[in-house]
């Protein structure tokens, strides 16, 4: 009777031990087995998503098979409470187990946004605003409001012109406009700062907020890397001089909206903050945003005597000494070289 009994026991635990050993191996196995995709595949764990409703998702789109096989790997891996949200690539080839490790481990996809050198506020929005990615768009309206927090120093905080860094930006899927734009502007404080502890002496700026709106200037002239010391150093002589800049692009962000594409001479006279034409001195806000390069030369221009320059029409330009010799490149280049590209059009 004991021999039964024991023998019976015995039974028991070894169809128990092959049961555990043949669930082993097939865990083992599955995790082991590909995904079946073809090709990348985007996949997105909501906020608050469950294992259950990831692994019905990832059934529905046909992104796994045997379902509950996935949801005992990830209980058995003491992981079903860790998925991170969030949007994944899931690439051809992927394992089963690599995918949950994936979502375990937060490795999600990241986009990017490029800030350009040059953009105004308006073109800046305008990009975020749209990206497919980001989340919660930023009025021009709002954004002083939404910047309030970390602005610092700055004296004209309902202006934030030329306040972000020109850069490229990753983030997650479903990222704010904010974050981007509050990190631009961390960004931009980080490097002026930088910049600012290496400026030339004797410079004429009251503070580095001046600096960035000669370097917004700077780099709306010319899209020459090599030049903008040069006319860095136009601009800081005319300022030493107490001559007006007389600066285009400072007319053109003065005009706003009304701006459709040429200068003329009663623009140039036309009375606004930005028209360095008609004021002194620097304009109340930089035109644009920039970067690292354009805020260099504006703490460290060039050495030499030229007060004026002129486009050379192939996007670099003629630096003068002296008003006459500017007035001869002005006739050389902005009349001569224009009729002769006007008889060139019409032969």
């Amino acid at each position: 009777m004991l021999r039964k009994l024991l023998l019976t026991l015995f039974g028991g635990l070894l169809a128990v031990v092959i049961g555990l050993a043949v669930g082993w191996y097939g865990l083992h196995w599955y995790g082991d087995q590909k995904i079946p995709v073809a090709s990348d595949a985007e996949f997105v764990i909501v906020p608050g998503d469950s294992l259950g409703r990831v692994v019905k998702r990832l059934s529905a789109g046909q992104l796994i098979q045997y379902p509950e096989m996935f949801k005992v790997l990830a209980r058995v891996k003491g992981v079903a409470a860790d998925l991170h949200a969030g949007e994944y690539l899931i690439a051809p080839g992927t394992t089963y187990r690599q995918l949950l490790n994936k979502f375990v481990e937060g490795d999600v996809r990241y986009f990017s946004a490029t800030l350009v050198e040059g953009w105004t506020l308006k073109e800046l929005l305008m990009d975020l605003n749209s990206h497919p990615k980001l989340s919660s768009p930023v009025e021009l309206k709002n954004l002083a409001a939404v910047m309030a927090p970390i602005i610092k120093d700055v004296p004209q905080t309902e202006n934030l012109e030329g306040l972000f860094y020109a850069d490229t930006y990753s983030f997650e899927a479903g990222t704010s406009v904010s974050s981007i734009l509050k990190r631009a502007h961390k960004r931009l404080q980080s490097v002026l700062e930088d910049e600012w502890g290496k400026k030339a002496e004797d410079l004429p700026y009251k503070s580095s907020y001046e600096a960035l709106i000669m370097a917004s200037i700077i780099e709306k002239e010319t899209g020459v890397p090599s030049e903008r010391p040069d006319i860095a150093g136009v601009f800081v002589r005319r300022l030493e001089k107490r001559m007006r800049l007389q600066t285009d692009p400072t007319v053109i962000y003065g005009m706003g909206d009304r701006y459709e594409g040429e200068l003329n001479r009663r623009m140039l006279r036309e009375r606004t903050a930005y028209n360095t034409y008609v004021i002194h001195g620097l304009p109340p806000t930089p035109i644009a945003m920039v970067g690292r390069e354009a805020i260099q030369a504006a703490l460290n221009p060039s050495d030499g005597k030229a007060l004026y320059f002129v486009a050379r029409g192939d996007g670099t330009h003629h630096f003068s000494k002296t008003l006459a010799e500017h007035n001869r490149a002005v006739r050389k280049y902005q009349i001569t070289e224009r009729r002769k590209d006007y008889r060139s059009s019409v032969q």
